[in-house]
């Protein structure tokens, strides 16, 4: 029997991920300003640089089909066995210098949520035209904070499938789980993660991974309040995010204001791999090389901006594997 999948990018996907050249160029003019800020203590706010190493994954190669690739057919697009995989990542580390960090990191989209099933019965234009600002059409709810479809619950579930598959083959169960605020990530954390990896791995809730904030109503967050009662019962650390959404206004993040975030919680996750004399400390690189994130559509392309990963259509429910160099600056 074909195996038959619902992680199958559109033509939308392809567009979102491609396009925004013009925003990449600014981002890039941008950082190299914002990389020389120092804190109040001289120190760098932005000390880490970080590089995409390929050899890994498929969806590294250029000449990959990022349209036509779909990772549930391709075991996560793996060019070698797990076994392999785990094998260089743990030389890599161990053999870096002091100020040297390896990382491979699965960057999750959330499963299909209402806001997109609304895009595709009206079309790109009049959503960006009408309902990007509505709750509901009368007979679809998608905003605030959209909530996952049944399609969306189903590309979950097929992802948790797919890792128990490559689990059995191997693969290693992140150490670290980060998921956007937004209800559909993490439900799609839930779905995907929850009878797989052990109950004291607490999912932690990150507002630098959500969706580009403003005008759109289905990226308005829920409370604080609302979301511990959701997902406090898979064990969600809330402990970083505030009551109301203080972020979500009338005007719309530019790509390059959500890359420059998406950079900050980077620079976050490798600086807990330091010693206190500024070294890597070669334990927790170790034990903190498999990290996932459960985020949108926009976030992940920003990381793709950030990491000079080559552009890579994601569908929603969909997932992309990048190994990480990153290199803390000396100077």
């Amino acid at each position: 029997m074909t195996k038959q999948s619902l992680l199958i990018p559109t033509q939308g996907d392809f567009d979102d991920a491609h396009g925004d050249v013009e925003e990449e160029l600014k981002y890039d003019e941008h950082y190299k300003t914002e990389r020389q800020a120092k804190d109040e203590s001289g120190n760098w706010i932005y000390p880490w640089n970080f590089e995409v190493v390929s050899g890994f994954f498929k969806q590294t190669d250029p000449k990959t089909d990022d349209l036509k690739f779909n990772y549930s057919f391709e075991n996560m697009g793996r060019l070698k066995s797990w076994e392999d995989i785990i094998s260089e990542l743990q030389q890599l580390n161990e053999n870096a210098s002091d100020n040297e960090s390896y990382k491979l990191i699965f960057f999750a989209r959330h499963g299909q949520g209402y806001h997109n099933l609304v895009i595709q019965k009206y079309g790109l234009q009049a959503w960006l035209d009408k309902y990007h600002a509505m709750t509901t059409d009368g007979e679809t709810t998608w905003a605030p904070d959209a909530a996952l479809t049944e399609t969306g619950i189903k590309q979950a579930q097929e992802n948790n499938q797919l890792w128990k598959q490559e689990i059995r083959l191997g693969a290693p169960i992140p150490s670290k789980f980060y998921v956007s605020p937004m209800q559909r990530s993490s439900n799609t954390c839930v779905l995907t993660w929850n009878d797989i990896k052990s109950q004291d791995q607490r999912p932690v809730v990150k507002e630098k991974l959500r969706e580009t904030v403003g005008t759109n109503l289905c990226d308005m967050r829920s409370t604080k309040t609302v979301i511990d009662q959701r997902f406090g019962q898979y064990g969600f650390v809330t402990d970083e995010i505030v009551e109301q959404d203080i972020y979500f206004t009338d005007v719309r993040e530019t790509m390059v204001e959500q890359s420059i975030r998406v950079n900050q919680f980077l620079q976050e996750l490798f600086e807990q791999d330091l010693q206190n004399d500024g070294a890597v400390d070669k334990t927790k690189a170790h034990e903190k090389t498999f990290v996932s994130t459960t985020s949108h559509a926009g976030t992940i392309r920003c990381f793709i901006n950030v990491l000079k990963h080559r552009h890579f259509t994601i569908s929603t429910g969909g997932m992309i594997p990048i190994v990480i160099k990153a290199t803390r600056r000396l100077d």
